[in-house]
């Protein structure tokens, strides 16, 4: 690879972004010669999540799901390297639990972003374009610095989006947003106002966030009531079985990733229990809870609704009333509340920085990316100035595009990509379980002919 001039704001690759994926990426990278990377994330430092992390919640994987293990277990910036630097491998080691609470995930990521030079953090990319010197083909990045609002310019080769995710929030929904009306996202912030007590609170959706939002909103026993309202089937938990956490593998990637766009779309709408659950821990916690708070002949203040679409919100003089339909029973009705908290999962969304590039990438018939199988961007200029992506290829690559399990594996991809070389190797055969149809096994068509 041609190597390029950092002193001159020159640099091989350009990672937009500090959430753990790009993060991982900067770790793995961080000795590999044949690559010279910056990456730029606007807030001032690491954060992962600020608003949900709630006391006693874990990640719903294990640790070794970290920035780097999964590639290389050596390196030093695995979290067990991070617990004997914070002299916690013995309480770890009693502890006995692979999964560890979220908020000490978010300070081991800040733990290694802290130590590599590459994460330019407080650093808006405001633009990308692609030129031309002396005949080479770069991307130039304009990046605002936050403290100062100054704008310096770099050029980089290739490109990495990993910007995350927003808050999805339902159009109908949104022009209720203020106060009393918040994405779960800004949950801790708003209990640490005090907007809870005494009042009567409403929590929206049906997977993790909004049951440990419903949990911890019960536990402190400070509202009025409670209620919770998603419009799935039920409260259900997660896929959490050995043979279901296969898909959650490099084996399934290359099986999903070689059907049809059509299959695809159709499958994924089958899998949400995959990754959008409740873990049966919590569900448990729950249940435990509202069997306690109920003994003894106590009236519980808690409503939890499956089967119901929340179809507006709009403020009255007493608080909020929500325009409800249970769906089964094609029922509509009316619920009064004070505090609405809208646990309505993340989305994708294009950042405004990409636009000048937006002609050179390639748009499936849904407006959304096509993605190569390592992860690359269909554009005009593969092979030459390459975009890689972050957790923005679900409808190409399957469920695990936001699992952290999978993020170490990716980057060893995007890596060896970059390198063009075996950095990191790519093992075969993960699973015990076949996706597909066995490399022995004879087809119908075969048997008959």
């Amino acid at each position: 690879m041609t190597r390029f001039n950092k002193q001159n704001n020159i640099v091989d690759v350009i990672g937009i972004g500090i959430g753990p994926f790009n993060l991982g990426l900067a770790a793995l990278s961080e000795e590999v010669n044949e690559i010279d990377a910056l990456f730029f994330e606007r807030s001032e430092a690491f954060h992962w999540h600020p608003g949900m992390l709630i006391e006693g919640t874990t990640l719903q994987v294990p640790f070794l799901a970290d920035l780097v293990s999964m590639a290389d277990v050596k390196s030093k910036y695995s979290f067990l390297n991070y617990l004997q630097e914070q002299n916690r491998l013995y309480s770890f080691y009693f502890l006995e639990d692979f999964h560890i609470p979220r908020k000490e995930y978010s300070h081991y990521c800040r733990w290694v972003a802290d130590q590599l030079d590459s994460c330019r953090f407080g650093m808006n990319v405001e633009s990308v374009s692609l030129i031309e010197k002396a005949g080479e083909k770069r991307y130039e990045v304009h990046v605002r610095h936050v403290k100062d609002q100054t704008v310096e310019v770099f050029e980089s080769k290739h490109l990495v989006l990993g910007i995350g995710t927003q808050p999805a929030i339902p159009a109908s929904l949104q022009p209720a947003l203020g106060e009393k009306v918040f994405h779960s996202a800004d949950y801790l912030k708003r209990k640490k106002e005090g907007c809870f007590k005494g009042k009567s609170v409403t929590v929206i959706g049906s997977g993790q966030s909004a049951a440990e939002v419903f949990y911890d909103i019960l536990s402190d026993d400070e509202a009025q009531d409670i209620h919770w309202f998603t419009r799935s089937k039920g409260f259900f938990p997660m896929e959490y079985s050995n043979l279901g956490l296969e898909y959650f593998s490099p084996d399934y990637i290359d099986f999903f990733y070689e059907l049809p766009q059509t299959k695809k779309d159709a499958l994924l709408k089958q899998q949400d229990l995959l990754y959008k659950g409740i873990s049966s821990a919590m569900i448990r916690d729950i249940y435990h809870l509202l069997y306690e708070r109920s003994a003894c002949g106590k009236q519980l203040n808690t409503v939890l609704q499956a089967m119901t679409e929340v179809n507006l919100i709009e403020e009255t003089a007493g608080g909020l009333s929500l325009s409800c339909t249970q769906w089964v029973k094609e029922e509509s009705f009316t619920h009064e509340t004070d505090i609405v908290v809208l646990a309505t999962g993340y989305q994708s969304v294009l950042p405004p920085f990409i636009n000048p590039i937006s002609h050179h990438i390639q748009w499936d018939d849904q407006g959304r990316f096509q993605v190569e199988r390592e992860y690359r961007l269909k554009t005009n200029t593969m092979g030459e100035n390459d975009i890689f992506v972050q957790n923005a290829e679900l409808h190409t690559h399957g469920v695990g595009a936001p699992d952290l399990g999978l993020g170490a594996y990716r980057n060893s991809v995007i890596i060896n990509e970059l390198a063009r070389q075996t950095v990191y190797p790519l093992y075969q055969k993960h699973v015990f379980q076949t996706f597909g149809t066995h490399k022995n096994a004879h087809t119908f068509e075969e048997i008959k002919g």
